[in-house]
This record gives structure tokens, C-alpha cells and sequence, in this order.
């Protein structure tokens, strides 16, 4: 059997994308209808941001913590977490959880190195845009980065905030998204990372200036990919 994945929802739009992907696209692995057992647990998205709002990562991290254990509880076998903002407190919680975690900067950037690409814009929240969860990342892959500009930076979060969290997705947010990654592509960027989980929902390969980096369906596709890898080495054990 494929191992069962565990998902840490944050925020309910990204995580149901991330879920509907590993459901649908388990198919084409293991046949019609068929994925992973999957179990999501979810805290508030209100109390998450309680905590980031007044920048308490150890905060954000027991919270993390509180949905793992959940989620051991109920049989999982490893867990992801579709919010980028969260993965900031990620390195608080790996050492003290029940189970193993695929991080979702780490799927981006390899994703990104396999098409060739060499300087990625990132986009996000203004907390996940102003930390180092990607900045780290690609780094160590040899990959350069821009961060969205200050007023940008505060423009796209309110977007993501008070519109793309609650499934509102108005044409002049796409616009607006539009102008600042044709602004990044102007100063050398070859792809754009789509680094909060609901601008994929926004945001897709057919409008944007550059190729994008879906870093939710990214991750939902790595742990399906474990998942049913691990059913496959058993199966020829």
C-alpha cells in the first residue's frame, strides 16, 4: 500500500487545491480513482496569524506540532504543509515531530533546476517574501532571486489576505500580479515561483509573463510521488 499522507492545513484554499491534486493525479500512478490515503488537519488560519502578525515563530511552530501529532495519531506516515508562510517556523518543528516532512522550497527548487532555469521571482506574502525559506533554498542549489519591491510586496499580501484566501479572484488582482512579474522578468528573471499556495489559483502558465513555479502542486506531486514510491520499493522487497 502507498504510504498515508499527512497535511498541516493553514489557510482552506490552498490547502484544498494541494489536496485535490494528490486525489486527482494519484490516478495516473496507481490507476482510476485510486490515490494515497490522506489525512488533513486545520487549525484556525485566524490563530496562525495571531502569532505571525507579531512575528512568534515558536508560536506558529506549536501549532504545526499540535496538527502532527493529530495527524501520527490518525496513521500518517509523513506530512507536507501547502502554506509557504508557515515553512518559516518549519525549522522549529522538524526535531521535535512524530513524523518526516517534505518542505515545499525544497520541491520548488529542484523543480526549478530540472527546466534550466537561473533566476527565480519570488511571490508571496510579504512575510513569506521577506524571510529566507526560499532565499535559502535556492541558494544552496546555485540559483539566483528578486523579491517583489516593498509597495509590491504589501500590495500582493493584501490581495492574498483579504481576496485569494477567501476564493475571491478578481481580474484586476491578475493584473496586478501580471505588472510585477513582467517587472522582474525586465530585470532577469526566467521563471517566477508561485509561493503562496493560493496564487496558483490566480495565476497559471497560460497568463503569466514567465513560466511558473506552482509551488503548491509541486509539493501535492512530491509527496504523491513518495508515497507511492514507498509502496513500490516494498513491492519488490
Amino acid at each position: 500500500m502507498p504510504e498515508h499522507i499527512g497535511i498541516v492545513a493553514v489557510s482552506a484554499e490552498g490547502a484544498a487545491l494541494c489536496y485535490r491534486t494528490i486525489c486527482i493525479e494519484g490516478a495516473s500512478l496507481l490507476g482510476p480513482h485510486n490515490h494515497p490515503e490522506v489525512t488533513m488537519h486545520t487549525l484556525p488560519l485566524a490563530e496562525y496569524m495571531r502569532h505571525i502578525y507579531v512575528d512568534d515563530w515558536q508560536g506558529v511552530a506549536e501549532m504545526m506540532l499540535s496538527s502532527a501529532n493529530k495527524l501520527a495519531a490518525a496513521g500518517a506516515d509523513f506530512l507536507i504543509c501547502p502554506d509557504n508562510t508557515a515553512h518559516q517556523a518549519l525549522p522549529r518543528v522538524v526535531d521535535r515531530s512524530p513524523l518526516p516532512w517534505l518542505h515545499i522550497a525544497d520541491e520548488v527548487a529542484t523543480e526549478a533546476v530540472r527546466h534550466g532555469y537561473r533566476k527565480l521571482a519570488i511571490t508571496g506574502t510579504k512575510y513569506l517574501v521577506e524571510s529566507d525559506v526560499y532565499p535559502d533554498k535556492l541558494r544552496a542549489r546555485g540559483l539566483e532571486f528578486l523579491r517583489p519591491q516593498r509597495e509590491e510586496r504589501e500590495c500582493i499580501n493584501q490581495i492574498i489576505m483579504d481576496e485569494l484566501v477567501y476564493g475571491q479572484f478578481k481580474p484586476e488582482a491578475l493584473a496586478y500580479f501580471q505588472t510585477v512579474i513582467a517587472r522582474m522578468q525586465s530585470q532577469g528573471c526566467d521563471a517566477v515561483v508561485l509561493g503562496c499556495t493560493e496564487i496558483p489559483l490566480l495565476v497559471c502558465p497560460a497568463n503569466s509573463p514567465l513560466p511558473t513555479l506552482d509551488s503548491t502542486r509541486l509539493l501535492a506531486r512530491a509527496a504523491l510521488r513518495r508515497a507511492v514510491g514507498a509502496a513500490a520499493v516494498a513491492g519488490c522487497g
